[in-house]
């Protein structure tokens, strides 16, 4: 390992300090460090004087590896940037629950050390494509049609492999890889779906109908949502980035994307390990 690039979420003062230390760490063990011109900015300027100062676009040329410090989100946004390149993305968590940004700041040391030993195993996670209106994006965790008005549901038709699923009246839909599985659509009541299933999850928000569930559909199926409301538009969102909105009349069409994006794991931990750890699946509640 010998070049790291380094993203931090710099709102939050907690990413920028444990930032500083990755990268004093790595000078320590002969790593050269790339940092983008905004983490710069915010440290010190002996420092950033150190480092090789690049746009975040240009990371996937530079870089072995790319370390993000903050959350889940910060994760999600490099890996936008890095969409379809084979630079793997450590996530170091400073915020809460982290299941992507999975390496604790408190383990910050031998995660250090054990990426530059190679003890590590990268895994590819699919992606999501969505295209609508001239508009055509990723995401690593989910797609969503979402309500652009609180005071108004959305309602639109939905359809895999041109079969017709069902009409949604809801707060919105979600379309979720494996990855996403836990995230929102969790949150909404959609299944855990381990990352080595070849499936797709559509979870719908709070539906007007309380007999629509969750369908989890094979993820070479193409999905197709049709807006059926006159009066409302909806928000096309991708990992939380709102794309456009789309009314009546308009396609919004969903696929697994050719694009993989590379995850940086323990070496000797799995993902059943991290649902125990992250939702306590190893606690037993019969103890105090």
């Amino acid at each position: 390992m010998h070049r790291i690039a380094i993203l931090a979420y710099t709102a939050r003062p907690a990413a920028i300090t444990w930032a500083t230390y990755a990268i004093n760490r790595l000078f320590e063990e002969g790593v050269e460090v790339i940092v983008d011109a905004i983490l710069a900015d915010a440290l010190d300027s002996d420092l950033a004087s150190k480092c090789e100062v690049r746009s975040a676009t240009e990371f996937e040329k530079r870089a072995d590896m790319v370390m993000t410090f903050g959350g889940d989100g910060t994760l999600l946004a490099t890996a936008r940037l890095l969409m379809g390149s084979d630079v793997p993305i450590m996530g170091v968590n400073v915020g809460k629950l982290g299941f992507l940004a999975e390496f604790p700041v408190t383990e910050l040391d031998d995660a250090i050390m054990d990426v530059i030993k190679g003890n590590y195993r990268i895994v590819d996670r699919t992606t999501l494509m969505v295209e609508f209106n001239g508009i055509t994006s990723h995401a690593l965790n989910e797609v969503l049609i979402e309500r652009a008005s609180e005071a108004k549901m959305i309602a639109v038709r939905a359809f895999v492999n041109e079969h017709h699923v069902a009409d949604y009246r809801a707060d919105g839909v979600i379309i979720c890889t494996p990855t996403g599985s836990t995230a929102y659509s969790l949150a909404a009541g959609g299944p855990i779906i381990a990352p080595s299933a070849n499936a797709l999850c559509i979870t719908p928000i709070a539906p007007h109908t309380l007999t629509l569930r969750p369908l989890i559909v094979n993820d070479s199926s193409e999905i197709r949502f049709e807006p059926l409301s006159e009066h409302a538009d909806s928000h096309v969102v991708a990992d939380g980035k709102i794309l456009g909105s789309v009314g009546k009349g308009d396609v919004v069409t969903i696929r697994k994307s050719d694009h993989l994006v590379k995850l940086v794991k323990r070496a000797d931990s799995t993902y059943y390990d991290l649902l125990r750890d992250k939702l306590l699946w190893s606690a037993d509640a019969t103890k105090k």
